[in-house]
This record gives structure tokens, C-alpha cells and sequence, in this order.
């Protein structure tokens, strides 16, 4: 009877198959006649050979093989997806070829689905006659491959029909049972129960794997939130940090006095030297003032060896610096030199001395406007020997032992060069409030009032100063701002990148700001992504935009997978880049990263993560300059109010001078800063319009050569 049965329902199957592929004939024939598209034809025979398939099926319910029901639901969901994923093929095909040549995807079209139609048919025959353990799918293997091919492949052009084995199965689970007890010979175990499945729609697998990405990346990114209560309550903690460190040494705050107490007002002239120190370069200029804010400038720059950032004695680095004056005087001022080597010769004294100012990017604690204690380095430099003495009695000793007619007359911080050099190229009537960097490191020197910087008058060493202009320029060291992490953001991106740092809890804020450390930021981020093997970044799998041609790989040797492998310059990319598809980016990816084939998606993963980790750092830029301006009372309430009835004037200007690549080079870096500003109730939108931001190039050049042309004017101080 099984027999009979099995026979019965494959020649019926058979039978549909005939009468299937017969209307398909006599339906593309009258089609071609009436012009339409064959592609679709064919679609509505797969319809058909489906609705077929689906009923020869269900009738088989009621046979008492349970095997038959194993093989048929194999059959049914192996013959669906081929006939929906081929037709979706072959409508694009045939829709192409018919333009040129509408007679030849017939014979080749009806081939191949006469051969697809015949071993279905056969399928069945073989599934009983050799009913083998190889055939016998077991439970856990059925229900695995069940997950998988009961899935709807369907194309997006075709329908979605209910699987109605699944669904028959699970509503007759009484009947199967009792039919097996009546076969225990045929059939010694009852076929699997399979669980109901909810059809919810077209199965895409390539949106979904996107989406998770995408999802990851906006949880990722939503990490460096940083919003407006958070803004408000770092700018109250950096205003009462800032009173502390007026008043007393030791404070996270350090509010070093730099004894310069007055700015330029751009009619000063001469020629001045200055020299800069701030990192793997040493760069000498000279600078001459022509009285109209304007100046013209000559320099050199050379790297610094690596042997000498870790030398064992200062001697050596400071030895090496004096050489570089002196090649410089040579080249660009060689009648000094000579001047000076004949004087030398008859041992006259020098009658023109360059006053230089020395740009020292590093921590001191400053006692006078050209005497300074190293505290600590940074920037990779480590030579222990320098800690604790005066930098600029390091440098005039081996410039003194050359005998050239420079004297190093100002210590100078490259914020407060920046403040100098604003102040002098952008006269105003208020002058320049404050000077920042934010570049490789972030800092800012600003002009407070003489009689709030209380721990001058406790101090015992403290040198000699003008004290006539009731002013005196306050060197911050914001990057220590926090290092409690009171109102600091700390995601574990900052908590690792921190750790693995030279100089593990502290400068915090600076970690946080600063270009040195946003790059290693975004890569500690990116690994995460890339290390949880269920989010699909730089895989294969998330994106349809990568096609059989393209493999997306990340090499071994990427720098991606090195610390401080991400350089900053990346985050400008991601803001600035408006191509289509992101293809600047996925360029950048591919040849400075060694990311193969990028996706779309992953590019936009990475953007939406940058792009958080940037505004971050200019929301907290914005607390640092806000909270001094707001402590210095330069936003008075009768003129923020004068400023919200008419045009801000020129004398409720409020001037910044900022330097840096990254407020220079980072797309949208100040107008963060400024939603910032107008989310801060004692600035506002009003005084936000006041605050005028402006480049100050050259700081650490110009400014170090106004400041020594102030101390010159002051006297000699200690050399």
C-alpha cells in the first residue's frame, strides 16, 4: 500500500510537472506574441510548480511513513529556494537578452527546469525504497537544516507562501502519534516535532547582518556623549579648580604665574630670536617686528635624536640645542657671527646681543619671566638629570660656552606665545583674553588680575615682576584638569588608553582633548567592533556593496592592531568627508590602514565613531575656555545684556587666539565648541556671539619673540 501510495503521488507530481512546464510553453508563446517579458512568464511558472509542490505535500500528511514527511519537507524547501533564487535570476537575464536576440533563452531556460522538475520527482522514489540511516535524517540534524531552509529566500520580486508542512505538522501532532503505534515494524520512533515558525516576511540576509553593525556602531559612538548637564557641571568643577590653583602650589590646576604682565598691542619693532622645544623637533627662528602687526620671520628646524630625548645627562641635549643656534647665526645672520668671532678673537665683549625667547612645551614651575624648574617630561623625552634645575640656565651655559651673542631673556609656554602672538597680529580694545593650543597636546594661558594670584605673595622664591599693569599672564596646564575624574567622561576606551600610557593618572582632560590621544581612541573603539565576532565590521557579510570580486581583509601588520596606530588625521577624514559612499575614507582605509575592499558600511561605522569621539573633545574645549571666561567677569550682566539688544560692538568683544592642527585642520571643530558656549546658561546664545575665536599662527616663534622683547623692556632678570 506504501508502495502504491509513494508511486501514485511521484506520477501525480510528474504529471503536474508536464502540464506545468507544457502552459509555460503555450503561455511564453502567447506572450512573445503580445511583446511582453518573458522573465516574468517564467516567475508565474515557479508560482505554479510551488502551488503544485505545496499540494502534493500536504496531501502526503495523511500517509503513515514518517520518513516521507522528512524527505518531503527537504524536497519542498530545497525546490522553493531554487525556484525563487533562479527565477530571480533568470527574469534579469531574459529581460536582457530578449532586447537583442528574444528567441534564444527558451530551449536553455526550459532545460533547466525540466531537469530541476524531474529529480524532485525522483526524490521521493528514492527516500522510500532506500530507507538507510544515511537517508534517515535525525532529529537534531532535521531541525538544524530545518532552520535553515525554511527560511523565505524568495526574491524581492517574487511572493512569500506559508509552509504548510510546518504548519499542518504541528496541528496534526495527535494523529502522528497514534499512527504510530498501529506501525511500530515500519516505524520504531515518531517523527520529529517541529516547533511552530512565525513568518514575519521576505528574509534579506545582507540589511540585517548592516543593521547590526550599524546598530553597534551607534552604541559605541552614543559612549562620548558628553551633553549639557555633563558640560555645565565640568565648567563649575574647572572654575573652582582654577581659584585653588591661584592660591596655592600642588593643585591639579597648576595656574603657573608666567611673569609676563603686559601683551602687545601690535606696534612694537626689532629683531628678536626665539627658539622652540615642544617635541621630536627643535626649531630656531628670528623674528622682525614691523610695528604695524605685521612681521617677517627666518627659521630652521631640525629633528632632535632619539639617543638624546633619554640621554643620561642634560648636558648633552642642551649642548646639542646651542649647536643649532649657532648653525643658524652662521646661515642667516652671518655678520653677527662673524662680528662675533672676531671679538671673540680680541676678547672685546658683545655690543649687539640677541634677547631670545625660549619655548620650553614641557611642565615647569616658573619663578621668574626667564627662570624655570623642569618638573617632569613628556612627549617621550626622559632624562632625569634635568629634573628639578632651570632650563633656561641649562641652555645659556652651553650658549655662553660657543660664545655667541644671544641671551636666552624669556621662558616662555607656547600657549602664552600663542596669546602674545594673537594679541599683537589682532589689536583690539579689550585685547586678547586667552591663548590655546589644541593640537598634539591641549593647554591655554589667559590674563588674570594680579591681586587674584595670591600664591606669588606666599611664595619665597618668587622672582621680580612689573606689577603696574595690574595683569599678569597665568599659565593654566588645563591637560591636569580633573585627573580625579570628578566630572571627566570615562568610557573603557579611556580607562585602557589610559593604562597602557607613559604616564598612567594624569592628564586626564588632555587625554581626552588632544590630538596625541583622539586617533588612539577611535582605534581602541574600532578593535572592540572588530574583536566580537558578532558584529560584522570589515567582514564580508555586512554589506551588499562588496561583490564576488572583492574580499574585505584587514593585514596582520595593519596599524590598526598596534598602539597609537590611528593617527588623528583619520577623525578629519571621517568629518570632512562627503563623497558618495564614503570613498574618500574607504580609500584612506585601504592604503594607510591596509583594510582591503572597505564597505560602505564600514566606512559609515567608523564615521558615526570618529565623528563621537571629536565632538567630545570639542564640547570639553568648550568648558576649559568658558570657564575662564566666565571667572575672569569678562561677560558682565549689563553688557551681556546691551550685547542682546543691539550688534555686538568692538569693545564687548571677547578675544581667543587658538593654534593647533586640530582646531585648525578638524572639519566643524569651533562650531561644537559654540553649541557648547550657548548651552551654558552664564554665556548663553548672546554671549556666545561676543566670544571672537581666531587663529594665532606661529605662537611658539612670534610669541616667544614678543615675549622676550618684553623682558627687555623690563630690565635683565636673572640669568
Amino acid at each position: 500500500m506504501y508502495i502504491s501510495l509513494s508511486l501514485s503521488l511521484s506520477l501525480s507530481l510528474s504529471l503536474c510537472v508536464c502540464v506545468c512546464v507544457s502552459c509555460m510553453a503555450w503561455r511564453w508563446r502567447r506572450s512573445f506574441r503580445m511583446g511582453l517579458d518573458r522573465g516574468n512568464l517564467l516567475f508565474y511558472g515557479t508560482v505554479t510548480v510551488d502551488a503544485v509542490i505545496e499540494l502534493s505535500t500536504t496531501l502526503t500528511l495523511f500517509s503513515p511513513d514518517p520518513y516521507m514527511h522528512t524527505w518531503l519537507r527537504v524536497l519542498y524547501h530545497t525546490g522553493r529556494y531554487f525556484f525563487f533564487a533562479y527565477s530571480s535570476r533568470v527574469r534579469v537575464w531574459c529581460s536582457m537578452l530578449m532586447l537583442h536576440q528574444p528567441t534564444q533563452p527558451r530551449f536553455p531556460v526550459l532545460a533547466s527546469v525540466l531537469v530541476l522538475l524531474l529529480a524532485l520527482a525522483v526524490v521521493p522514489l528514492l527516500g522510500f525504497f532506500f530507507p538507510s540511516p544515511l537517508l534517515r535524517l535525525p532529529t537534531t540534524g532535521t531541525s538544524s537544516l530545518f532552520r535553515f531552509l525554511t527560511r523565505d529566500y524568495a526574491s524581492s520580486a517574487g511572493i512569500t507562501l506559508r509552509n504548510p508542512i510546518v504548519f499542518q505538522h504541528h496541528q496534526h501532532q495527535h494523529q502522528h502519534q497514534h499512527q504510530h503505534q498501529q506501525t511500530p515494524a515500519i516505524c520504531p520512533k515518531p517523527p520529529p516535532i517541529l516547533p511552530p515558525v512565525e513568518f514575519v516576511g521576505t528574509f534579506h540576509t545582507t540589511p540585517e547582518r548592516s543593521m547590526a553593525l550599524a546598530d553597534q556602531a551607534k552604541r559605541v559612538a552614543a559612549e562620548f556623549d558628553f551633553d549639557k548637564d555633563a558640560v555645565n557641571k565640568a565648567v563649575s568643577e574647572f572654575i573652582r579648580e582654577m581659584d585653588e590653583g591661584l592660591q596655592a602650589e600642588g593643585t591639579e590646576l597648576s595656574q603657573i604665574p608666567t611673569y609676563v604682565t603686559a601683551v602687545p598691542n601690535g606696534t612694537e619693532k626689532g629683531l628678536y630670536m626665539a627658539v622652540d622645544l615642544g617635541g621630536t623637533n627643535f626649531r630656531v627662528c628670528s623674528i622682525r617686528l614691523n610695528g604695524d602687526t605685521t612681521f617677517s620671520l627666518t627659521q630652521s628646524k631640525v629633528a632632535i635624536p632619539r639617543e638624546l630625548m633619554v640621554a643620561k645627562t642634560s648636558k648633552e641635549l642642551f649642548a646639542f640645542l646651542a649647536k643649532q643656534i649657532e648653525a643658524f647665526l652662521q646661515q642667516h645672520h652671518e655678520e653677527h657671527y662673524v662680528g662675533t668671532l672676531k671679538k671673540r678673537e680680541t676678547g672685546e665683549e658683545h655690543d649687539e646681543i640677541f634677547n631670545l625667547g625660549f619655548t620650553f612645551s614641557f611642565p615647569v614651575n616658573q619663578i621668574g619671566i626667564n627662570k624655570g624648574m623642569l618638573m617632569r617630561w613628556t612627549k617621550g623625552f626622559d632624562i632625569q638629570d634635568a629634573v628639578g634645575k632651570d632650563v633656561c640656565a641649562l641652555l645659556q651655559a652651553e650658549i655662553d660656552e660657543l660664545h655667541l651673542p644671544v641671551r636666552v631673556a624669556a621662558l616662555v609656554n607656547d600657549t602664552v606665545g600663542t596669546l602674545m602672538a594673537r594679541s599683537y597680529t589682532s589689536p583690539g580694545k579689550t585685547g586678547t583674553l586667552l591663548g590655546a593650543i589644541f593640537g598634539t597636546g591641549t593647554n591655554g594661558a589667559y590674563v588674570e588680575k594680579l591681586d587674584k594670584v595670591t600664591k606669588l605673595t606666599k611664595s619665597n622664591n618668587a622672582g621680580d615682576y612689573d606689577q603696574s599693569t595690574g595683569e599678569m599672564i597665568v599659565n593654566t596646564e588645563w591637560g591636569s584638569f580633573d585627573n580625579s575624574l570628578r566630572t571627566l567622561p570615562n568610557t573603557p576606551y579611556d580607562v585602557e588608553l589610559d593604562e597602557k600610557s607613559v604616564n598612567p593618572g594624569i592628564q586626564m582632560f588632555e587625554k581626552r582633548v588632544s590630538g596625541m590621544f583622539l586617533g588612539e581612541l577611535l582605534r581602541l573603539a574600532l578593535l572592540k567592533l572588530i574583536n566580537d565576532p558578532r558584529v560584522p565590521l570589515f567582514s564580508d557579510d555586512n554589506s551588499s556593496s562588496n561583490d564576488a570580486h572583492s574580499t574585505t581583509q584587514i593585514s596582520k601588520n595593519s596599524p590598526i592592531y598596534q598602539q597609537w596606530g590611528i593617527d588623528t588625521s583619520l577623525l578629519s577624514v571621517c568629518a570632512g568627508d562627503s563623497t558618495p559612499g564614503l570613498r574618500m575614507l574607504r580609500q584612506t582605509l585601504d592604503k594607510e590602514y591596509d583594510i582591503s575592499a572597505v564597505s560602505a558600511e564600514d566606512a559609515e561605522a567608523v564615521r558615526d565613531i570618529a565623528a563621537a569621539i571629536g565632538r567630545r573633545a570639542a564640547r570639553l574645549s568648550a568648558v576649559a575656555i568658558a570657564a575662564i571666561i566666565i571667572n575672569t567677569g569678562r561677560l558682565s550682566p549689563s553688557s551681556e545684556a546691551k550685547a542682546g539688544n543691539a550688534a555686538v560692538n568692538e569693545d564687548d568683544i571677547i578675544d581667543v587666539g587658538v593654534d593647533g592642527s586640530l582646531v585648525e585642520f578638524y572639519p566643524n571643530f569651533e562650531e561644537h565648541i559654540r553649541q557648547a558656549f550657548r548651552e551654558i546658561p552664564q554665556i548663553g546664545p548672546q554671549g556666545e556671539k561676543r566670544i571672537r575665536i581666531g587663529i594665532a599662527k606661529d605662537g611658539s616663534g612670534v610669541g616667544a619673540a614678543l615675549i622676550a622683547l618684553v623682558a627687555g623692556k623690563v630690565g635683565a632678570p636673572d640669568s
